[in-house]
């Protein structure tokens, strides 16, 4: 059982989650709307275009890439490959250790992670028609459904503050408005005071600032109708609380395994199988277990191999989201991961890299 420390550290951490995913999806949103759909139209124009931005986003060091990716995929703006090539291509906060131990290594391989995840992405398209499956069938007939209802009442909103607009919002101030506003200024608060994200003043703090500062600005200037019809009722009620549940669940389960497994000395006990044991280490949704894959890669423990598989087939706290979207895609997206992983990392470990 998980003390009540450690039950508030996964509280604090599936919070910090479930609202940098709120962030990302009202930042997506807004501007599709404000491009007038343009934006999505842009994205989903080719499918080599969404293979190549989903594994570009998928490459930058931590989870927003993979959270950017996600928010994407649930606004169709780009399909199963992408998002398959885009988690592919995700090492997770990992990367960050990574580029500190061994900067040369991390570079190469985050590159390769972008090459196959372009790669993969296409291949996980055609296997999906070979086998006549698809995914995020409901989801995707369900948001196109709620686009055609609000197209209709979509009001051109201006990216550029409007003074008057945002004193109308002020003297008008509705409770939704307000509550929300209230929950982002305490946001905010806590990533300042280090209660949520770095304990410490440096770069990422001041990232999660800056993000915590944007939708505020956002849900001060937007209309009451955009607040409640995409906000409140399309992101908010839509998918928050089931992206909260599912990622204190999973970290909640990841926190006991833990303690109930040591993976270290299992790896080092089972060398021939470690390409495997990465793979396998890369399913679980953290960050935390595939460090002891890194260290060991930094200390001369394993071979690069491993650490490509794992980093192949991990993507951090990226699937978090995903799995309170769509369980159905969220294991498609991990099989076929898994499977080319093993396949490419297995190649690479034969070959004595």
């Amino acid at each position: 059982m998980l003390n009540a420390w450690e039950i508030l550290s996964v509280f604090r951490h599936a919070t910090l989650i479930t609202a940098l995913v709120f962030i990302m999806m009202l930042l997506v949103d807004f501007v599709d709307v404000v491009s007038q759909r343009r934006v999505a139209q842009f994205i989903s124009g080719g499918n080599w275009r969404q293979y190549v931005l989903a594994s570009l986003l998928g490459s930058t060091p931590g989870c927003m890439g993979a959270f950017m990716n996600v928010s994407l995929y649930v606004h169709g703006m780009i399909g199963f490959g992408a998002i398959v090539g885009g988690m592919i291509a995700t090492s997770g906060d990992e990367a960050f250790v990574m580029l500190a131990e061994f900067p040369g290594p991390a570079m190469l391989l985050f590159v390769l992670l972008f090459i196959c995840g372009v790669f993969f992405a296409w291949l996980a398209d055609r296997l999906m028609a070979c086998f006549n499956i698809t995914p995020c069938e409901s989801c995707k007939a369900a948001i196109c459904e709620q686009c055609r209802v609000e197209d209709q009442h979509i009001e051109k909103i201006s990216l550029v503050l409007n003074p008057s607009q945002l004193l109308i919002n002020l003297k008008r101030l509705s409770l939704a408005r307000w509550v929300l506003l209230l929950l982002l200024v305490i946001f905010l608060a806590l990533i300042m005071l280090g209660v949520l994200g770095p304990g410490v003043w440096n770069w990422k703090r001041i990232t999660f600032i800056i993000l915590a500062i944007i939708p505020i600005y956002l849900v001060a200037i937007v209309s009451e109708h955009y607040l409640v019809s995409h906000v409140y009722d399309h992101i908010i009620k839509g998918h928050l609380l089931r992206v909260f549940l599912w990622s204190f669940g999973a970290l909640s389960f990841v926190h006991l395994s833990i303690h109930s497994w040591n993976i270290g000395a299992f790896i080092q006990q089972h060398m021939l199988w470690t390409v495997l044991i990465g793979a396998t280490i890369g399913l679980i949704p953290e960050s935390g277990p595939h460090l002891v894959i890194v260290m060991m890669y930094a200390q001369g423990v394993v071979p690069f191999s491993v650490l490509f598989t794992a980093s192949f087939v991990q993507d951090g706290h990226g699937m978090l989201p995903m799995l309170s979207y769509s369980v159905k895609d969220s294991l498609l997206i991990k099989l076929l991961n898994y499977v080319f992983g093993v396949f490419v990392g297995g190649s690479l470990y034969f070959l004595g890299v």
